[in-house]
């Protein structure tokens, strides 16, 4: 017997899945999204989602797809209802539940439906504007912004606003709060210049530019979450079996949920939905969020994804099952890259974000690949961990042994032994890797010319080129790299 699918008609049938759907689903629209991907799914809808149900927030969501790929057709069939698994660790313990968002109103596609989304601007309650339209979705194009549609995000953004503006007349109140999600620091004010630009270069009226300017708020934000994509059919399978309905839209998440938004009171008045959830934070300054996230949690999958997978391990699960990298990831966090994150953080604010990281290390659910995490390693190693290295050295004497040992294994796994098509290959227990760094050729010749390992660390570390400071000149660092580049679970002639 087949499930049925999940759709409002379903939760009539079968109001115990949601009881308060109705209500739910009768709620005005109150923002336009742009972008349908299951981050946005996961994260703003599911605040907003939060909200609803708590009676804070009140409105719902208007989706506008926005590239010319793909289809809508799963939203319109479920009429933008969709389930969401959250799987994962928090606070030590193991969470797996399920629940229906109900968030989304409308989906649009820009192609075909761009005279319905410029007349959402014409709604004096839908005063919020999301996006996630991927890092290459925030670029000044060669735009007409008068085309049905513009072809560029902010171009269509562009357009959406002046509507706006004409149809309230410039009212100050009738400003937008503009919230991009994509992952670019600084992303609301380069938004802003671009939507300014795209104003000027098509002569738009200078009290537009005004209004574009002083009442609309472009605010930064940064997003984490692991929303995977399409989950695999063994787990669609276990989840339609559990939930009683199929879901063409299922996601499943992590526990962890951050939202740090930059803005003043206005902003957190206008994006009520954040008081549901600690996970939205509205602050003037985020860039606290972004140093914890870059330092502990990119830092550490950095110092340690070599080493781990030096060790014969494939997955950060793994590296976290196993006792001694357990053991090294959890104490080169905790105890050398938290007191020396380069910005002022409390100690306390630092040891509770590193410990919520290793929660979502541990999960079960999520087999994130060590392999990927080494893609720009070098790039990756230069900004996230280099900074915290020289400010430890501004703070202690002390040499941070940990990192020279993740540092050692990321030169181990650098070595090229196959070049082949442009590509680089390195070698563990017999099997290539790819090597997927720009820097690859660069350490392919360093290790082809290098004496010995301690002859290549050194050149390596000197080399203010690639990492813009002489490395040996932190005391006793290029020592402990060195003693830690020969041990034989880096060379290959041992494993765990």
């Amino acid at each position: 017997m087949s499930l049925p699918q999940l759709s409002p008609q379903l939760l009539d049938q079968q109001p115990e899945l949601l009881p308060d759907h109705r209500k739910l689903l009768a709620l005005p629209e109150k923002i336009i999204q742009f972008g349908t991907g299951v981050l946005l799914r996961g994260l703003p809808d599911y605040f907003v989602n939060k909200a609803n149900a708590q009676g804070i927030f009140n409105g719902r969501i208007v989706v506008v797809k926005s590239t010319s790929t793909g289809g809508t057709d799963a939203f319109a069939e479920q009429q933008n209802v969709f389930s969401h698994s959250i799987r994962g660790i928090e606070n030590g313990s193991q969470v797996d539940e399920s629940l229906i968002n109900t968030s989304i109103s409308r989906t649009l596609a820009a192609a075909s439906d761009w005279a319905d989304i410029l007349e959402c601007a014409h709604s004096s309650e839908l005063n919020i504007v999301i996006s996630n339209t991927t890092e290459v979705g925030i670029q000044l194009a060669d735009d007409d912004i008068f085309a049905n549609p513009p072809v560029s995000f902010p171009g269509k953004l562009t357009a959406y606003l002046l509507e706006r503006y004409k149809a309230f007349n410039g009212a100050p109140e009738s400003g937008m709060v503009i919230v991009p999600t994509e992952l670019i620091v600084g992303n609301g004010p380069k938004l802003k210049a671009i939507v300014l630009e795209q104003a000027q270069r098509h002569d738009l009226d200078r009290a537009f530019i005004y209004w574009l300017e002083n009442h609309n708020h472009f605010c930064s934000s940064l997003v984490d979450r692991i929303v995977p994509g399409k989950p695999d059919a063994e787990t669609v399978a276990a989840l339609s079996e559990k939930h009683g309905f199929r879901d063409d839209l299922l996601i499943v998440s992590e526990v962890y949920r951050l939202w740090a938004i930059e803005g003043d009171q206005h902003v957190r008045d206008v994006l009520s939905f954040a008081k549901a959830d600690k996970g939205v934070v509205i602050e003037p300054d985020i860039d606290l969020f972004r140093e914890l996230k870059l330092r502990l949690l990119n830092g550490t999958h950095t110092l340690a994804s070599g080493l781990a997978y030096l060790h014969g391990l494939d997955t950060v699960r793994e590296a976290m099952e196993n006792a001694e990298t357990a053991q090294f990831i959890a104490d080169v966090m905790l105890k050398e890259l938290a007191p020396a994150i380069p910005y002022a953080v409390d100690p306390a604010k630092a040891q509770e974000f590193g410990n919520q990281v290793l929660d979502r290390f541990r999960n079960p659910f999520i087999r994130h690949q060590l392999i990927d995490i080494t893609v720009q390693y070098t790039a990756k190693m230069k900004m996230r961990n280099i900074p915290t290295l020289l400010s430890h050295y501004q703070k202690s004497d002390e040499v941070p042994a940990l990192f020279a040992k993740g540092f050692a294994a990321f030169l181990r796994f650098m070595k090229p032994v196959v070049h082949k098509d442009n590509a680089y290959f390195g070698e563990r227990d017999g099997q290539s890797y790819p090597i997927r760094c720009d820097a690859a050729a660069y350490f392919d010749e360093k290790w082809k010319n290098a004496a010995s390992p301690v002859d290549l660390a050194q050149q390596v570390l000197s080399d203010a080129s690639l990492w813009d400071t002489d490395l040996t000149l932190l005391p006793g660092f290029a020592d402990a790299v060195k003693g830690y580049i020969t041990e034989p679970v880096f060379t290959g002639t041992s494993t765990l």
